[in-house]
């Protein structure tokens, strides 16, 4: 799954096996403790076979998180000669937006890469991020949240034509494809392949510069500072060895489970929006969202019914900030649903949640009264770029809406998807070509109001200041009806 998969069997064998046979010291000399390093050698040479490095290129961590923060520090600091500069994509993990910051913290720079509609970097793109102080590119073979893969091969391509290491975060695609050539540093998560939780892996190639960022250890090439956890080690290269040997078949059984999904989902449930590559994909997730559902509540409602699904959207974040990674994509941020099929998913659990999905959802927005038909089939869009428009004025306004034709709507205080409600329940109220205002507060509407309006067709005509319209706090943001 995208977030965890269920322990897999042969993971479960093998962990109750090394606990007896591996509970030793893998450092020490006595009997147990041989034993216990001959174990961790056979599992160090396996899940190096598996990811297509060497053995003594592969270090155990204590999670993925662990790995790829360990990664980026230890390269930043093995090329610091080289300059201080970190390039990273828009969606990479928290993981790693996290160590950016503190690197930028620290007096760093960092280069952040835009994605298109679909959650795709453009190599070309990324090749123009980098810099002659480039020390470090950082990019995820396929995204958690939305399923997307990247085109890691090209970007690394270019970054070895100047020099620049690359670290993959291959924590989504381990052990379901294929590891992608070229990286430099590569990190892996073995609960997400079924292993168990509290192995992450972090491969440095030869010759690549590393400097550990942490106090010297003997352990672990000297990377990874603490005692290992060898059964959990063995039971993670097991699993990953047997669900590489069902890759191929189960990856075909999943992606066709997960098509269905993605078509079925838009015809059977109104305003909805399926985000991510509908081609260059994982083969187990799939993410779609709902206008006017407060996804908290629907997760809540899928629990009830069976269905432990996640979402990215605001409303079921701590913090109540938009999905990064929904942001960078210039999708709709509310109502977010995202659905991984473990191994072994039955076609009868997925029918079941098509079944009952388009219910739950009408119920979620039965108190809202608003009139929501299926559309028409419509060809899927062309991904397109959201870049800035070079010739454009930042510091430019829309012009203010004439006081005759302007609905003003105040949705100061409310959380998502309220502001977009009250924009769709009222839009009618103006002619065509009328503009409504919508005040709002929530960080999420700057990014929900201009998709909802690629949903309906409707006209987003950019922010204006909300004193403008009398209101001492908040933005305003300008909507013109077309229909």
């Amino acid at each position: 799954m995208a977030s965890t998969a269920p322990l897999h069997p042969v993971a479960r064998q093998a962990l109750n096996a090394a606990i007896d046979e591996g509970w030793a010291d893998p450092a020490r000399l006595y009997r147990s403790g041989r034993q216990a390093r001959m174990l961790l050698d056979a599992a160090r040479e396996g899940v190096a076979a598996d990811l297509g490095a060497r053995a003594d290129e592969i270090s155990f961590t204590a999670s993925g998180t662990q790995a790829v923060q360990l990664g980026i520090l230890g390269a930043l600091r093995g090329n610091r000669r080289r300059g201080a500069h970190l390039v990273h994509s828009a969606v990479e993990h928290s993981s790693v937006l996290h160590t950016a910051e503190l690197h930028e913290a620290q007096g760093g720079e960092v280069g952040v890469v835009p994605v298109d509609r679909h959650g795709r970097v453009k190599a070309t793109q990324f090749a123009a991020r980098l810099t002659d102080a480039t020390a470090l590119a950082v990019l995820q073979s396929a995204n958690h949240e939305v399923g997307t893969v990247q085109p890691v091969e090209e970007v690394a391509d270019l970054c070895g034509n100047v020099g620049i290491p690359l670290l993959v975060d291959a924590a989504q695609s381990a052990g379901r494809l294929p590891v992608p050539h070229g990286w430099s540093l590569l990190t892996a998560s073995a609960h997400k392949w079924g292993g168990p939780a509290g192995v992450g892996v972090l491969a440095v190639r030869k010759g690549v510069r590393y400097a550990s960022p942490l106090p010297s250890d003997e352990r672990e090439r000297g990377r990874v500072p603490g005692y290992v956890n060898v059964p959990a080690i063995v039971a993670a290269a097991a699993s990953l060895r047997a669900v590489r040997a069902e890759a191929e078949q189960e990856n075909a059984r999943l992606h066709a489970l997960v098509e269905r999904i993605r078509t079925r989902v838009p015809a059977l449930v109104p305003e909805v929006e399926v985000v991510g590559d509908p081609v260059r994909r994982l083969p187990h997730v799939v993410t779609f969202s709902c206008l006017y559902v407060d996804g908290e509540v629907l997760l809540g409602e899928l629990d009830k019914a069976g269905f432990a699904v996640s979402s990215g959207s605001s409303c079921t974040s701590s913090t109540l900030t938009p999905s990064h990674v929904l942001a960078a994509m210039g999708v709709l941020t509310e109502g977010n649903v995202r659905v991984s099929l473990p191994y072994g998913t039955a076609e009868e659990d997925v029918e079941r949640f098509l079944a009952a999905l388009p219910g739950l959802v009408a119920a979620v927005r039965a108190p809202l009264g608003l009139d929501l038909r299926l559309p028409a089939a419509e060809p899927e869009p062309e991904p397109v770029v959201r870049t800035a428009d070079p010739s454009a004025d930042p510091s430019a306004e829309p012009e203010p809406a004439g006081e005759a034709e302007a609905l003003v709507l105040d949705a100061l205080g409310k959380r998502c998807p309220l502001p977009v409600i009250d924009l769709a329940r009222r839009i009618g109220e103006v002619p065509p070509g009328g503009t409504v205002v919508v005040l709002a507060d929530d960080e999420a509407a700057r990014l929900d109001i201009p998709a909802w309006c690629d949903m309906r067709a409707q006209e987003y005509l950019g922010e204006a200041p909300a004193a403008r319209y009398g209101a001492d706090r908040g933005t305003a943001y300008l909507v013109r009806r077309t229909d």
